[in-house]
C-alpha cells in the first residue's frame, strides 16, 4: 500500500532530521537573519531527497564497503565543523556585529549555498542517516513502493526545513539584542566543536 510506505518514510525522516545539528543550526541562523532563506531551505530539502534516493538505489551498500571513503568524509567533516565552530565563537565576542537588521553583514548567495553544502555533504552523520540508515530500510521496501518511501522521507525533510527557516522569524523579537545573538552563536559554536570532537573520537 503506497500510503504505508509513504508514512513509514515520513516518520523515519522526521525522527532523524528533527535534531540539533550543524545543518539545522545554520538554517535557523539564516532564518533569523532572513538571508537567502528560500534558497537554503530548497537546497537542504533537495540534498536530502538526492541522498535518500541514492541510498535506496544502492549507494548505501557501496559506502558500507568503502572504509577509506568513510574516513575521508570523517576527516573533512571534522575540519569543516571545527572551522565553523571557531568562527561562531569569534562572532559571539563581537557584540556590535550581532544586528538582526536586514542588510547588515549579509553574506552572498554563493557563500550561503557553499556553507549549506558544507554542512550537508561534509557531515558524515548525514550519510549515516540518509544514505546508510534510510537507504537500507528503504531498499527493503517492495520495488514498487520505494518511490513512495523516498517521497515520504523527502516530504518530512522539506516540511522541517521550511518550518525551521521561515518559522525562525517568529523568534526575531527575541534576537533584537546583541546579547541574544551572542548566546545563539556561542551555542552554535560549542555544538559545532562538540560534533567535531565526536568525529575525532571516531578516528581512534
Amino acid at each position: 500500500m503506497p500510503i504505508s510506505a509513504f508514512t513509514t518514510g515520513f516518520a523515519l525522516g522526521a525522527t532523524l532530521i528533527i535534531a540539533i545539528g550543524a545543518q539545522n543550526a545554520f538554517v535557523l541562523r539564516q532564518g533569523l537573519r532572513r538571508e537567502h532563506v528560500l534558497i537554503i531551505v530548497a537546497f537542504c530539502a533537495l540534498a536530502d531527497l538526492l541522498l535518500i534516493g541514492a541510498g535506496v538505489a544502492g549507494v548505501a551498500r557501496v559506502l558500507g564497503e568503502a572504509p577509506r571513503l568513510t574516513l575521508a568524509l570523517t576527516v573533512a567533516g571534522m575540519i569543516f565543523l571545527a572551522w565553523y565552530g571557531i568562527r561562531a565563537l569569534a562572532r559571539a565576542r563581537r557584540a556590535s556585529s550581532m544586528s538582526v537588521e536586514e542588510g547588515a553583514s549579509r553574506i552572498s548567495i554563493r557563500s550561503a549555498v557553499a556553507q549549506a553544502a558544507g554542512f550537508t555533504f561534509l557531515n558524515p552523520h548525514v550519510y549515516l542517516d540518509t544514505v546508510l540508515l534510510m537507504g537500507s530500510i528503504g531498499a527493503r521496501q517492495p520495488a514498487d513502493l520505494r518511490f513512495w518511501f523516498v517521497g515520504g522521507a523527502a516530504a518530512a525533510s522539506g516540511a522541517w526545513f521550511t518550518t525551521l527557516g521561515f518559522g525562525a522569524r517568529l523568534l526575531r523579537p527575541v534576537f533584537r539584542t546583541s546579547r541574544a545573538w551572542q548566546v545563539l552563536d556561542t551555542l552554535v559554536g560549542l555544538t559545532m566543536l562538540a560534533l567535531a570532537a565526536n568525529l575525532l573520537g571516531k578516528l581512534y
